[in-house]
């Protein structure tokens, strides 16, 4: 078993029936019983290709990726680097940043030098700084332990939340903006969807926003111009260069209400993907329906995996010559 998106059980028997209700192939599922820590079925060659359709720590952050190169099994999605990396809030904004992709100002606070110094360690950073903050846990997801701080006197509980579950925060300036989502497979050439809006039914697009109730809307495509469309279009691209995917994502903006800027958000490097989650809406109305995208997705892991295993037999020729002589 492994945890959803939604932090429920999703059980084989889950599984299958969203299988059944796509339309694909119920009996096709391997079962597995959880009776091995490692089930011998994947180290008998009895899995073609794993789809890890899981989400959060090791679903999304290069752990089940780098299991999966350990069994050497084909696996749909980024690969272990870019999976990491997208994980983390601090590093994709790094990279980003460095690639000049504009991301909202921020700054970052270890556990250790908060429980140290408590306001000395963060003051600082802050002076340039307006209201509101979002303060954010760096590596997890699902909005889980984000706060958006409107009063200087809710900092510190918001920071203490998200050190509930991380020992690293950011603490991103707020901005009024739209949320705007696009879909990007990768190819040649890769695919990049029309772009799609969240219109949040909460005071921002949190945990219970996505999960719990059915506030928000989610418009495919989004009400843009053609020149806003055709711009979050190439800075969703540049953006999933950047992080090295080599896969798929949906690569998340902020687009400024006040300043008509877009910043990028974030990277999912799994995002959901039932049949009416955004990134397959928004690829499906790019041309490309859901069961022509698995099959892509599917192409694309056993052709990484086939590159993967004659690079790695060239990086092992040296030394097998060297051990004959």
């Amino acid at each position: 078993m492994a945890i959803d998106k939604a932090g429920l059980w999703a059980t084989p028997e889950v599984a299958a029936r969203v299988l059944r209700e796509s339309g694909d192939r119920a009996d096709a599922v391997v079962f597995f019983s959880g009776e091995h820590r490692l089930d011998p079925r994947l180290m008998r060659g009895e899995v073609d290709v794993v789809m890890p359709i899981l989400h959060g720590p090791f679903g999304e952050d290069g752990t089940i990726q780098g299991l999966c190169e350990m069994l050497d099994l084909p696996y749909v999605g980024c690969n272990v680097a870019a999976s990491a990396v997208t994980m983390d809030k601090v590093l994709t904004k790094r990279l980003l940043r460095d690639a000049g992709l504009a991301v909202v100002r921020f700054v970052t606070l270890q556990r250790a030098a908060w429980e140290r110094e408590r306001w000395e360690s963060i003051r600082p950073q802050l002076v340039n700084f307006g209201l509101p903050l979002f303060v954010k846990p760096a590596r997890l997801g699902s909005s889980v332990g984000i706060s958006k701080v409107k009063a200087w006197e809710a900092l510190e509980a918001a920071l203490e939340e998200a050190f509930v579950y991380d020992d690293l925060v950011l603490v991103e300036q707020g901005v009024e903006a739209r949320e705007i989502e696009v879909a990007v497979l990768a190819g040649e050439p890769p695919a990049v969807s029309v772009p799609g809006e969240v219109v949040p039914g909460h005071e921002f697009y949190d945990y219970a926003d996505k999960y719990l109730d059915d506030a928000c809307q989610l418009l495919a495509p989004a009400p843009l111009s053609e020149e806003q469309g055709q711009k979050v279009r190439e800075l969703a691209l540049a953006a999933f260069l950047a992080c090295g995917c080599d896969s798929m994502a949906r690569v998340d903006f902020l687009l400024d209400k006040r300043e008509g800027r877009f910043y990028v958000n974030e990277l999912n490097s799994i995002p959901g993907f039932t049949p009416i989650s955004m990134y397959p809406r928004l690829l499906g109305l790019s041309g490309i329906p859901y069961g022509e995208l698995v099959d892509r997705l599917i192409a694309l892991a056993l052709q990484r995996h086939e590159r993967r295993r004659v690079q790695a037999n060239a990086a092992l020729r040296p030394l097998a010559e060297r051990a004959k002589a």
